[in-house]
């Protein structure tokens, strides 16, 4: 087992997001799910390092806390839909778009409506610490509005 002290997938964890997609492979209609988490994980691989980590930790949050949502590439890029295939959240990569900072967003298929006025992207320009991977989660919790979110992170 690799060592995860960069903040990425251990052999371990990638192996079992491998089989996962071959699982998916294997159900009824699930041949396309299974092409479109691959296709996350090659859009997440090909990030630099640093970007790939923050990246790689996302995915992780989001499967843990809204596991009805579904991963796919939105523009090359991370993203997750909802059940009607509306984006709800996405991560965008600085080096993709030669900004100065990776980007969380959310998109209008996310519940996160509060007033009349609410954030809907947040800049990300380093290693998430234990506080910001809780704030995500409940960014992420909240934004696919289901009831039934796993409490995870």
């Amino acid at each position: 087992m690799t060592d995860n002290a960069s903040g990425g997938f251990t052999d371990v964890e990638f192996a079992a997001i491998k089989e996962r997609a071959a699982e998916l492979r294997a159900e009824k209609g699930g041949k396309k799910a299974a092409a479109a988490l691959e296709d996350l994980l090659k859009s997440i691989e090909a990030m630099p390092e640093d970007q790939r980590v923050i990246a790689e930790r996302i995915h992780v949050i989001v499967s843990e806390v809204a596991p009805d949502l579904r991963p796919k590439t939105w523009y090359g890029q991370p993203a997750w839909t909802n059940a009607e295939g509306k984006v709800v959240v996405f991560f965008h990569s600085a080096a993709k778009y030669g900004t100065r900072y990776n980007s969380l967003g959310f998109e209008e298929a996310s519940h996160l409506d509060d007033g009349v006025m609410w954030p809907t992207s947040y800049a990300i320009t380093g290693p998430l610490d234990v506080a910001e991977e809780k704030l995500i989660a409940q960014l992420v919790r909240k934004a696919s509005g289901s009831a039934n979110s796993a409490p995870g992170v």
